[in-house]
């Protein structure tokens, strides 16, 4: 493992306690250039994670709040006359490196889909003017359970715009009793900045130059392909879902100290990229299958093969 990702996870792992998984796969789908889909109860952490892999990345971070009367204008920005009777540009939260979309299934479609072009094209349109967001842009959305008071599903299309999707859970009773010691929140002023902005770019273009074997991007095309032949699936994995298992991939070898994609790497971050762009029908449901139970069941179908 890289020295300066190494430093990173630690720098984290000082506030974020007992979650090295989760905090591991947020760096590489970081590293991968992807955005982040946190599903969890309100109070685990979420936020406070996204704050701190900005501070040790020192990289800027905004939040925020997504309430029913959040208006796509705050996320996208907007313009207005100046004094001179000039239209002056007033940014919108967009624009940094790190935003924290908080409970973006409370606010309504509309605002909602004011983040897409955004989080594909990595650019911002307002009134006919395109302008072109920090690199590197990361958005780390957190949603809480459907069902939750004032929730919303989010539509398929935006769900298949977030590299991952991954919840944090509860802490371990010692993780917690850790987390009162070091005072909650108020421990976030100890992380420093252990990585430059260059030194960050540098690791990902060591991640979109990795290696990938012919056998391999056969193996991620067949993966998906498979996930929409599946006799219990209704809504399969799309194209950008390959191309997110491959970016995901990539990151994960660079994360373990190589430079080349192996089997392996795809099997880390399989579940992550893929459950939440999977809905099952309801003969599945009538089982009681998870989409866990059927990504495994694809996962142990598919194997890797030469190809000539």
């Amino acid at each position: 493992m890289d020295q300066k990702i190494k430093d990173i996870l630690d720098e984290v792992g000082k506030v974020i306690r007992g979650k090295d998984e989760q905090i591991q796969m947020v760096l590489t789908a970081i590293l991968a250039k992807g955005h982040i889909l946190i599903e969890d109860i309100p109070g685990v952490g979420k936020t406070t994670m996204a704050v701190c892999f900005s501070r040790a990345m020192e990289l800027t971070e905004r939040r925020l709040q997504f309430t029913p009367d959040v208006l796509p204008s705050d996320v996208v920005g907007f313009n207005m006359l100046d004094a001179d009777g000039e239209m002056q540009y007033k940014p919108g939260a967009i624009l940094c490196n790190i935003l924290l979309a908080d409970e973006i299934n409370r606010t309504s479609t509309k605002t909602q889909s004011a983040l897409l072009e955004v989080m594909e094209e990595g650019q911002v349109t307002v009134d006919g003017v395109t302008r072109q967001l920090p690199n590197p842009f990361v958005v780390v959305a957190t949603q809480n359970p459907v069902g939750s008071a004032g929730t919303q599903m989010l539509p398929e299309s935006q769900l298949d715009r977030f590299m991952i999707c991954l919840s944090m859970g509860y802490p371990e009773h010692q993780d917690a009793v850790d987390i009162l010691k070091n005072n909650g929140a108020k421990s976030l002023s100890g992380i420093q900045a252990v990585v430059t902005l260059a030194e960050w770019k540098k690791l990902q273009n060591m991640a979109e130059e990795s290696y990938v074997s012919e056998e391999m991007y056969d193996y991620i095309v067949r993966l998906t392909e498979n996930t929409r032949k599946h006799p219990m699936v209704r809504l399969g994995a799309s194209p950008r879902a390959s191309l997110a298992l491959l970016r995901m991939a990539k990151a994960m070898g660079v994360m373990k100290g190589r430079d080349y994609v192996t089997p392996e790497n795809v099997m880390d971050i399989y579940q992550e990229v893929l459950a939440h762009r999977i809905k099952l029908n309801m003969q599945a449901k009538a089982q009681g299958l998870e989409v866990s139970d059927i990504l495994k069941q694809v996962f142990e179908g598919t194997k890797v093969v030469c190809v000539e």
